[in-house]
């Protein structure tokens, strides 16, 4: 592909090939224009001309079949002016039907019947007043087998057609009949003579037919033209081949589409138009055949293979192709040589211009043109314009070396002072941060020691003031039983608060050591401990722990964060519905094993984005009952123990809050500051 990308190259940059292409493109449009319109009013004259032909073919079929009951006619004609008929009239009257039906291959008809006018009775109501008044009647009717083997029982089983993949026979028959009624010498209708031809596999009449349509050498060559007649939709009589390559078999037995049995044989209508004729597509035209009440009992088709025409006009199309292009080559060829004189030119100033593009020192000169040739005039200019541009970067490269020491120089001090910003910024950060978590904690701790001597204190002295009240009450105490409780239920929330209180600023005691520890044993023992606070209340817990790694924890801190949120969730939920308490192994992006991950979903109401970043803040709850400080003192214990907590919370679905904790703490210092609490 590399010669195709060279060629793209050369059209898109080189002015010889872009001139070519604009000369050649209006050419080309043209003649492609040219060439567009030919084929279209060759194809829609083709196409017309081929409708046009197929449906004169169905006329000519359609009166052939016509002819074909005129001579039918006659034949009953002749019987009736013969010397035996009359003869046999006068000697054996009651015997005619006999002597009809052996004469019926002498005037070529499948059946011959003559009887008197008493039996006019077995014709249909429609035919009777004709006959009555003398007129003959020639008609296409269809006889069931009932009927066939009351004429002949040769007769019905020549009408029989098996059904080409149907495992079927179709045993009615498409008959040509004619009626010629004989009356006496008052005029009154005596005898009636009845004769026809069986259509069912006249594989000779449609032959004949064929023949008189598509006379040889109408058609293009290879083409094949076909007539066929149709009981119902189906083919009963056809010269359409079983196999339209090869051009053998005939397709009696078989069906017609769809769509053209539903305009001829239910709306009554011709058809024309392309079809698929049982294995390829021909040009064809349909045409219904009625019976003596004019119903439609069947069709009359005529048509040509498709594939030929369409060959035919395919090579016209090569060959028309094939003269456009040979045309666009000589005409390119022409372009290309006339413009020759003028490309030369325009390439050197090309080349010039992509060597002072390279910083050489090139000029244009003279091209070998008349001096007022507008190439020359643009090439003097050019010069002129290169010598003017030479004088003035010289001047722009001597300004621009001063310039660039200067800039050397300031840039180097920004540079210096840049870096002393960022270093004292850094520190300042690290300072602030440093100095509110000491307030804070200063503050605390302060708050805590107040707490401890000014709650603790008194409520230990109205503890025991309730307790020697209930003594002293003794079976009184009864009647402010529910008052003492709601007074030791404020004791012990003043109690919780206080807790709190001094865990978060650690000032609440020794707990366990750090220790290696399996996460799940200790998520049990949790959901052990919520379970048994909210056995009244309608919650379901369930577990999910596929941790296999221990990690570095103190049991009794984590056991606490486990069963904050858990009761959290609890209470999202309006203690009522499903808990969900997951663990697995916390891996990083290589698969490696980091520690363990510890999951509470509740499907509560959800926190609200713009509580999200305050819910750790100390004294923050969106809980009447709520100290604010459950989640303050968890994310401090974890954040101690080396982990995170992250939450992921929906409003109106729930929240996810998730334990990542590290299988070893990374500093002593975080692991002395977890011993006391």
């Amino acid at each position: 592909m590399s010669w195709l990308n060279k060629w793209r190259q050369r059209f898109r940059t080189m002015v010889r090939y872009r001139l070519l292409a604009l000369t050649s493109v209006p050419i080309i449009i043209t003649l492609m224009a040219l060439m567009a319109l030919t084929l279209y009013w060759t194809l829609a004259y083709s196409w017309k001309s081929a409708l046009s032909g197929v449906k004169a073919d169905l006329a000519v079929a359609s009166n052939s079949m016509e002819v074909l009951q005129r001579e039918q006619r006659g034949q009953l004609h002749a019987i009736a002016d013969s010397y035996d008929f009359h003869n046999q009239i006068k000697q054996s009257p009651g015997d005619m039907l006999r002597w009809a039906q052996s004469r019926a291959d002498k005037y070529d008809v499948d059946f011959l019947a003559v009887y008197p006018a008493s039996d006019i009775d077995r014709l249909p109501q429609s035919l009777r007043q004709p006959l009555l008044l003398g007129e003959e009647r020639t008609f296409f009717q269809v006889m069931s087998a009932i009927e066939l083997d009351a004429i002949s029982p040769d007769l019905s089983a020549r009408a029989e057609i098996p059904l080409l993949s149907e495992q079927t026979v179709e045993s009615r028959g498409l008959i040509s009949r004619s009626l010629l009624p004989i009356a006496n010498e008052n005029g009154e209708l005596e005898w009636i003579i009845d004769g026809g031809i069986l259509l069912n596999n006249s594989t000779e009449l449609v032959d004949k037919i064929r023949d008189l349509v598509f006379p040889e050498g109408t058609l293009p060559a290879n083409s094949v033209g076909t007539v066929t007649l149709f009981l119902d939709d189906i083919r009963v009589s056809t010269n359409v081949p079983l196999d339209s390559e090869n051009k053998f078999g005939r397709a009696i037995g078989t069906r017609v589409s769809d769509e053209v049995r539903e305009t001829v044989l239910k709306d009554g209508e011709e058809w024309v138009n392309r079809a698929f004729v049982y294995d390829a597509w021909y040009i064809s035209a349909y045409k219904p055949i009625r019976d003596f009440n004019n119903n439609v009992i069947g069709m009359l088709y005529t048509g040509f293979l498709e594939w030929p025409l369409i060959s035919r006009y395919l090579t016209n199309l090569v060959e028309l192709g094939i003269g456009v292009i040979l045309t666009l080559l000589v005409s390119g060829f022409l372009v290309y040589r006339g413009a020759k004189d003028l490309f030369r030119p325009i390439e050197r100033i090309h080349r010039v211009v992509r060597l002072v593009r390279f910083e050489q020192d090139a000029r244009i000169g003279k091209l070998g043109l008349d001096p007022q040739h507008e190439l020359a005039i643009l090439a003097r200019q050019f010069d002129t314009m290169l010598d003017q541009l030479k004088q003035q970067n010289e001047a722009i490269r001597q300004s621009a070396t001063e310039l660039e020491n200067k800039v050397e120089e300031r840039t180097a001090s920004l540079h210096k002072t840049t870096e002393e910003l960022r270093q004292n910024i850094t520190l300042l950060e690290q300072t602030r941060s440093k100095l509110l978590m000491n307030e804070k904690l200063a503050a605390l701790g302060e708050l805590t020691a107040g707490i401890a001597h000014e709650i603790n204190n008194p409520t230990a002295v109205i503890l025991g003031n309730i307790e020697l009240m209930e003594y002293e009450l003794g079976q009184n105490a009864a009647l402010v039983s529910e008052e003492m409780s709601a007074v030791l239920a404020q004791i012990d929330r003043i109690r919780n608060i206080t807790r709190s209180l001094l865990q978060y600023s650690r000032h609440g005691g020794v707990q366990d050591e750090i220790t290696w520890q399996h996460v799940n044993p200790v998520i049990k023992e949790s959901v052990t401990l919520v379970r048994s606070g909210t056995q009244k209340q309608d919650v379901e817990i369930v577990t999910d722990l596929h941790a296999t790694c221990s990690v570095e924890i103190n049991r009794h801190q984590l056991l606490q964060v486990l069963v904050n949120l858990q009761m959290n969730g609890i209470h999202a939920m309006e203690n009522k519905g499903r808990l969900i308490i997951r663990s697995e192994d916390w891996l990083d992006d290589a698969g490696k094993a980091q520690g363990a991950k510890i999951s509470v979903q509740d499907f509560g109401c959800g926190i609200a984005n713009e509580n999200l970043t305050k819910i750790f803040d100390p004294f923050f709850t969106t809980r009447r009952s709520g100290t604010g400080l459950g989640l303050a003192v968890t994310q401090g214990i974890v954040s101690g123990l080396g982990g995170e907590i992250k939450v992921d919370s929906t409003v109106g679905e729930g929240t996810t809050f998730t334990l990542y904790l590290r299988e070893k703490i990374q500093s002593d210092e975080d692991v002395s500051a977890l011993n006391v609490v």
